[in-house]
């Protein structure tokens, strides 16, 4: 009997969509309770400081930063991980194929940022905005993806995969040397040390997991304590974990990958999700989009993304100093750049550092973030899904 009833949820939890599903799903619910009746509940829960530690040994954080800060470090440790995989032995150890991504991320920021510009240009208030649209939300648009299953070739999944990482990196890039405040010369001397131990340890081979873990704590502290974005420091770990030379060869790094996937795909992103995509709507109107702040932020998001994308990669492929990823049609490829401009959380947080000290255009972030990435969300999804995804030759 048990068995009986077990066997959809097993199903259920095997498909290559359901991670999307249940991501999206906890998106939906957030978005509809931050406008409810509960919405002061959800917020102050969200709001609530937590100290984790033992006695004065020990960090306090609202809820939300626990996510943001650590959890999310968890997620981009675990996606470094397959992007480093894929790097040394899959979809990226060809040289060519490894630049497309990169070329990819710096169209996608590059000419987001002109779009905004564009239209906000004069204004030395809203001009400040200008990051808004070049940032991708990484779990929403992977998570999206998922939902097509096997429609989409594992190495476009890769391509954006390593795209949305080299996306958010420039983000964090972007947020140190723009809207970060002072830098701790102190943590960063630390960071540093602590990831160079990481590099000895990796370099006497040791395939214990144990070393790296406790390192890699010091080294999420001091890279929350030194003004950079602590999910940096999930990146910076996954770099030093060793992977196998040969075939048949022990790896950490796969042990690993394969041990916290399902604790990241149906834990940590839907989390992510839930406490990321509470917006209130009170006080929005689509009328308001055509203000300047919304108006480059869509367009940003929506044409920038994409068009950025693209164009780059169109023709660093035609010089051939980049090659298409394997098995894949040009309406996929485009449809994956549409993907990318789904900023959401990422464009909220940017926005949030943007416009800090002028709130009074928050509500224009807000509802240009929501168009925008609800635009790119519905138009990639359906260009994949119902355009030939036959290779092209």
């Amino acid at each position: 009997m048990i068995n009986y009833l077990s066997k959809p949820f097993i199903w259920f939890f095997k498909l290559e969509a359901a991670s999307g599903l249940v991501l999206l799903f906890a998106a939906i619910i957030a978005l509809i309770i931050s406008n409810s009746g509960f919405s002061e509940l959800y917020f102050s829960t969200l709001d609530q400081y937590l100290f984790i530690g033992i006695n004065d040994f020990g960090l306090k954080l609202s809820v939300l930063h626990w996510i943001n800060d650590a959890l999310m470090a968890i997620f981009f440790f675990f996606v470094t991980l397959e992007i480093k995989r894929e790097f040394l032995q899959g979809e990226l150890s060809n040289i060519k194929q490894a630049l497309l991504p990169i070329i990819a991320a710096v169209g996608g920021m590059l000419v987001p940022a002109l779009f905004y510009v564009f239209i906000n240009f004069g204004d030395s208030e809203t001009m400040n905005g200008w990051a808004i649209p070049s940032a991708t939300d990484i779990a929403f648009s992977l998570g999206v993806l998922s939902l097509l299953g096997k429609r989409v070739p594992l190495s476009l999944k890769v391509f954006l995969t390593a795209l949305a990482i080299i996306d958010d990196l420039g983000a964090i890039v972007i947020i140190a040397l723009f809207y970060s405040g002072d830098l701790s010369i102190k943590y960063l001397s630390l960071m540093l040390l602590a990831f160079l131990i990481l590099l000895v340890i990796n370099k006497f081979n040791i395939r214990k997991f144990l070393p790296y873990l406790i390192i890699g704590i010091f080294l999420w502290d001091f890279t929350h304590n030194s003004g950079i974005h602590a999910t940096i420091a999930g990146v910076l770990l996954a770099m030093t974990i060793p992977h196998r030379k040969k075939e048949k060869d022990f790896s950490l790094l796969i042990k690993i990958e394969h041990a916290i996937s399902p604790y990241v795909a149906f834990g940590i992103m839907p989390l992510f999700a839930f406490a990321n995509a509470g917006v209130s709507l009170e006080g929005l109107s689509f009328a308001s989009l055509l203000d300047k702040v919304p108006l480059g932020i869509v367009l940003g998001l929506f044409l920038g993304k994409q068009l950025g994308v693209f164009i780059f990669s169109y023709i660093s492929i035609k010089l051939k100093v980049a090659q298409m990823p394997n098995n894949t049609s040009w309406y996929n490829f485009y449809g994956v750049g549409v993907l990318t401009g789904i900023g959401f959380t990422m464009s909220l947080f940017v926005g949030n550092l943007a416009f800090a000290e002028n709130m009074q255009y928050m509500d224009g972030v807000k509802i240009g973030v929501l168009t925008g990435s609800l635009l790119s969300t519905l138009f990639g999804y359906f260009l994949i899904l119902l355009t030939p995804n036959k290779p092209n030759k």
